[in-house]
């Protein structure tokens, strides 16, 4: 299999898994009031946003760009999810 071919596989991948992830975040954090997990689920999904990036990058550099305020608000969102779960302790 090309480069090419694995490279963007891989982006794939990581983008549903950023899908799962960002599915994920609304019941831990609201449904369930697990505000320290929400925490890890929304660190994995910046993550995977991030890697997203880097992996689509050399594949589509405007599909890259794209994903760049979207990684910017998640970071934002986690800074907020941080905050309030200093506040409940």
């Amino acid at each position: 299999m090309a480069q090419f071919e694995r490279s963007r596989r891989l982006a794939i991948g990581l983008f549903f898994t950023q899908l799962a992830l960002n599915a994920a975040w609304s019941p831990v954090f609201f449904g369930l009031h697990q505000i320290e997990w929400a925490i890890v689920v929304i660190v994995g999904l910046a993550l995977a946003i991030a890697a997203t990036i880097a992996v689509a990058w050399d594949i589509s550099r405007a599909a890259a760009w794209l994903l760049v305020p979207y990684l910017a608000w998640v970071i934002y969102a986690a800074s907020l999810n941080s905050a309030i779960a200093l506040l409940n302790d």
